[in-house]
């Protein structure tokens, strides 16, 4: 597809003036060419609406952030004001502040894919330009682009904000503690990696909306939640160590068993004292073939000291004792420390590779059973020594004449590489099952699967491919374009009114038949009584004049075979709630006592819906199979009655052309009543397919329409009986 059509399908309607010109540029580039010999004054007058075009959407960019900041600001006060003033704290009012957060991540969302798409178009236009003139106009505008960066992701601190909120929201106020990390505060924890980790690549179009689809279901993983968070704490450096003979590459891409990596990595800014050494071993042979990953906290003047073997094991482990730290786990440090140097001694290990990149952790407080990563801006750059002077000095063994600052545009080409994909790395523990949300997320057309992706390999296999014997096999996925067109309903859109949707749905209808589907499934008495205390506050969503009903039958297989209902009495929670009973089709009833058989607390998703004439009633339905016949039925009613319109229209034609005045009136008649059936019946068809494809029991037949039109027609024909008798 071209990029204009493409553009034009992407474009946001509310923010369509603010995109780059691109036709206009494209045009005024091509009508030049076709007027004259490219001069210097048309070079002046194109980049002169270049500036302009790039002005224009960077200080869109610019005030829409403003914004953004300004709402969440605003939705932070508030909540403070909730937390601060018990008397404001109600579930609708919580339930407000979610709605207003969300619509403040679809903005995000939205500006993200505006400014991914305008940075692709300056650089299609450019590209245009250099084709068509054969200038180098490219090459001498990228400071320009880099004075006004719409090529990063600069909206990554205002999605971490957004989840504290969320997550506060959703806690009613009460402050979340730390996330557990996967190592200890002695830094000195194993962690089983024994191939549990799935691993994907995110294509940049799709990087901010896979973050907020993770965000509705985990918050963000806050390193150090005493102090505010900024964008250089999701910096993340690690430094690779390897041979000549690049040995360790070697066993890790086989996958030896024993098969090791060693880096030193460190979070923030370079000037950040803290490095840990980490070692992650495939099949050691000291846990029974399990994969395992290590590691130990060094101070970065003590890096250099270690590496050579100055600082020993021994020494670094008496310091630990010194400072009290449990027996068990120096153990376990002397351990780690003396095999990492017994490793870069006797495989003559120095440092090879940087792999850095932002990265975003997703995991619910003190629950790490689900723990996802996403790594953006991620590069690879040359640490090795193996041809120029071998460095000395306890700051020598990492380069210093690199920092944090992505793209680091004053490196080579020859020293740099930066890897055009995010990758997602999605951590279940065994032996719990994968969510829902979360598997359809990685089946969806939002991620590509890699299985096996190692970051220090595809650095070394382009850095180094002349010095490897073997190259990892996903290098061919790199030729390949690993966007998906959208199978179905999944991700964050907007309805025509604009209102967020996710998956096709209200976020608060999809929270309904969440916390209905835990009432029946789970055991948990406080998530049961938290559905029972937000009923009101759901059906207050549910008759929002937006929120549309509907009668959906989707569960189970034939009706007829469930059987009489079985109940099942849930223990009566504190309140003046009477016992839940929770039915085996899925219905949910409350038992007030009375012997009316329970006050229905959801509608159905099995074989029952909820009566229109009565909300305490039930109407049981069959499962509707929809075959090609009812498609069919619906267009040859359609059809039957665009056939009687035509013949009307006939008869109308007739008397407008060849008729007096009475005629033509009565003709003019004719022909008003045939458009309106004409659009009447348009409409009805549309609304019968909508209501076929969703399968939404509902009345098929038309009630008013028959009547309608044969009143419309005696009206007309006693129109023309009266102009005719006078």
């Amino acid at each position: 597809m071209k990029f204009a059509e493409h553009l034009q399908q992407e474009i946001f309607p509310p923010w369509k003036l603010s995109y780059i010109s691109y036709d206009v540029l494209k045009n005024d580039l091509k009508s030049r060419q076709l007027d004259h010999t490219w001069n210097q004054q048309d070079e002046q007058e194109f980049v002169r609406k270049l500036d302009n075009e790039l002005e224009k959407v960077y200080d869109f960019v610019t005030a829409k952030l403003g914004e953004v900041e300004a709402r969440i600001s605003y939705c932070e006060r508030t909540i403070q004001t909730f937390i601060n003033n018990p008397s404001w704290s109600s579930d609708q009012n919580w339930t407000i502040m979610e709605d207003a957060l969300t619509e403040v991540l679809f903005d995000v969302n939205d500006l993200a894919k505006f400014t991914r798409l305008n940075y692709i178009g300056f650089q299609k236009i450019l590209k245009k330009h250099d084709k068509y003139t054969g200038l180098d106009l490219q090459h001498e505008y990228i400071p320009k682009l880099r004075a006004k960066p719409l090529d990063k992701q600069r909206f990554d601190v205002a999605i971490v904000f957004i989840s504290a909120l969320l997550d506060l929201c959703k806690q009613r106020g009460k402050r979340p503690k730390s996330a557990t990390s996967p190592f200890n505060e002695n830094n000195v924890q194993r962690l089983n990696d024994d191939d549990t980790t799935a691993k994907y690549w995110v294509h940049p179009d799709n990087i901010t909306e896979v973050k907020s689809i993770i965000m509705l279901h985990l918050p963000v993983f806050i390193q150090n939640s005493d102090k505010r968070y900024e964008p250089s704490d999701a910096a993340v450096s690690n430094i690779y160590l390897d041979n000549q003979e690049f040995g360790l590459y070697t066993s890790v891409l086989q996958r030896d068993e024993g098969a090791e990596a060693i880096r030193f990595k460190w979070y923030g800014p370079t000037s950040n004292k803290t490095v840990f050494a980490e070692r992650s071993t495939h099949k050691a042979h000291w846990l029974d073939g399990a994969s395992v990953k290590d590691r130990i906290e060094l101070v970065a003047d003590d890096v250099h000291r270690f590496m050579t073997g100055t600082l020993s094991a021994q020494e670094y482990t008496s310091r630990l004792r010194a400072k009290g730290v449990d027996p068990k786990l120096v153990d376990q440090a002397y351990f780690i420390a003396n095999g990492i140097q017994t490793s870069i001694r006797d495989k003559q290990l120095e440092p090879v590779c940087r792999v850095f990149y932002h990265r975003t952790v997703f995991q619910m407080p003190e629950d790490p059973r689900v723990r996802i990563k996403i790594d953006n801006d991620v590069a690879f750059v040359r640490e090795d020594n193996f041809m120029r002077a071998r460095r000395r000095g306890p700051q020598d063994w990492r380069r210093q004449d690199v920092g944090i600052d992505y793209p680091f545009s004053y490196l080579h080409e020859s020293e740099i590489l930066r890897f055009p994909y995010a990758v997602l790395e999605a951590n279940v523990e065994p032996g719990n099952s994968t969510p829902e949300w979360l598997r359809k997320l990685l089946d969806s057309h939002l991620v590509h699967e890699v299985p096996r992706f190692s970051k220090y390999l595809h650095g070394a296999s382009y850095l180094f491919r002349d010095r490897l014997p073997l190259l990892p096999w996903w290098l061919s996925e790199m030729e390949i374009d690993i966007r998906k067109p959208r199978a179905s309903n999944f991700g964050l859109s907007r309805s025509k009114s604009f209102k967020p949707l996710v998956d096709g749905q209200y976020r608060r209808a999809m929270e309904a038949e969440q916390l209905r589907m835990d009432l029946v499934n789970e055991n948990n008495k406080e998530a049961k009584k938290a559905l029972l205390d937000r009923n009101k506050s759901i059906n207050d969503w549910d008759n929002r004049p937006h929120r549309m009903q509907s009668t959906l039958v989707v569960k189970g297989d034939d009706p007829l075979n469930y059987g009489p209902l079985k109940e099942k009495r849930v223990k009566k929670p504190d309140g003046p709630l009477g016992e839940a009973i929770v039915f085996s089709n899925g219905d949910i009833r409350l038992d007030m006592g009375d012997g009316s058989g329970g006050k229905r607390l959801f509608e159905s998703s099995g074989m029952y819906v909820k009566d229109p004439n009565d909300p305490n009633a039930v109407i049981p339905v069959k499962k509707v199979k929809v075959e090609p016949k009812v498609f069919f039925s619906n267009e040859r009613t359609f059809i039957a009655w665009l056939q009687f319109c035509a013949l009307l229209l006939s008869v109308a034609l007739n008397l407008l052309n060849f008729g007096d005045q009475v005629s033509r009136i009565a003709g003019a008649l004719f022909i008003g009543i045939s458009a309106g059936i004409a659009i009447y019946a348009l409409y009805q068809f549309e609304r019968r397919a909508w209501m076929i494809n969703r399968r939404i029991v509902g009345r098929y037949d038309d009630l008013w329409g028959p009547a309608v039109l044969c009143v419309l027609l005696v009206a007309a024909l006693i129109v023309n009986f009266y102009l005719r008798f006078r």
